[in-house]
């Protein structure tokens, strides 16, 4: 919000800083969050920035002071993941798009393990566990009142890759199909026969939050993480998120493709388990 009411005004860190009598590394440290806003700073940024309705500097002051109660994930050692977990907390609503893996909402816990499981470096029982327990806590979004509004937007290659076996996977299934019922969550499979289409390199998750504070754009790979904030980028992001929704089979028709799925691999574990006897 502080780094959106600046960039309104097309006012430089510098130029902020010099009115707060600050350095503008303490500006740059209160947008990206690395450090917590007195309700004297918010006070001062609000004169800054013009923010005369008491409502909005309420709102704002009230957030500099939830910013320094520590949240539950703080406490499980999550480095980077932790900020993004604060995020989804505040969220109102979620967009996923994942080409390769059931998103971690949606995951079963015997899912997570397999996912954990073969992470380089290797991790521990015990931190597997620990992780285990902190997507079953994120996943009570979906539950609370009101709930995070998730629309979740899948590969079918989700579907095909087996993580964790056949049983585990008939389980994810389900899960899907289950979750799939709530009504503040929408899914949708993007089929093989749809072809090419403008995601394909790429996983993305759109947080949306109540206004005025802008949604934010979450990218995670392999060496590393990146937040996109610009309105442009966000827009951008939301333009690909339609694209693949009107690219994807319909609600009715992923889910009929997820419980297909969810027979075969129930089917093939069956098998496996006759030619075993």
């Amino acid at each position: 919000m502080l780094r959106a009411l600046r960039n309104t005004l097309g006012l430089t860190v510098e130029q902020v800083a010099e009115r707060l009598l600050c350095s503008p590394s303490k500006v740059s440290r209160m947008e990206t969050g690395q450090r917590g806003a007195t309700l004297r700073d918010v006070r001062d940024l609000c004169d800054i920035y013009g923010v005369n309705d008491p409502a909005q500097r309420e709102h704002m002051a009230a957030l500099a002071t939830e910013g320094k109660k520590q949240g539950w994930w703080q406490s499980f050692e999550l480095d980077y993941f932790s900020t993004y977990v604060g995020l989804e907390e505040e969220a109102t609503s979620l967009s996923y798009y994942q080409s390769a893996a059931v998103p971690g909402l949606l995951q079963t816990p015997a899912y997570t393990r397999a996912m954990h499981e073969i992470a380089l470096p290797e991790l521990t029982p015990e931190r597997i566990e620990r992780m285990i327990e902190v997507r079953l806590k994120r996943q009570q979004l979906l539950v609370r009142d009101p709930p995070l509004r998730v629309w979740a937007v899948l590969d079918e290659a989700v579907l095909h890759r087996h993580v964790g076996g056949v049983s585990v996977m008939e389980k994810q299934m389900e899960r899907l199909v289950e979750v799939a019922s709530l009504s503040s969550v929408t899914l949708q499979v993007i089929p093989f026969g749809a072809g090419a289409h403008p995601a394909m390199e790429s996983t993305f998750n759109i947080l949306d939050f109540r206004e005025p504070t802008p949604s934010v754009v979450y990218i995670e790979g392999l060496v590393g993480f990146m937040y996109l904030e610009r309105p442009q980028d966000i827009s951008r992001y939301q333009m690909v998120f339609e694209h693949l929704c009107a690219q994807a089979l319909t609600p009715r028709e992923s889910v009929e493709l997820i419980s297909t799925m969810a027979a075969k691999y129930g089917n093939s574990g069956a098998s496996r388990r006759r030619d075993a006897s």
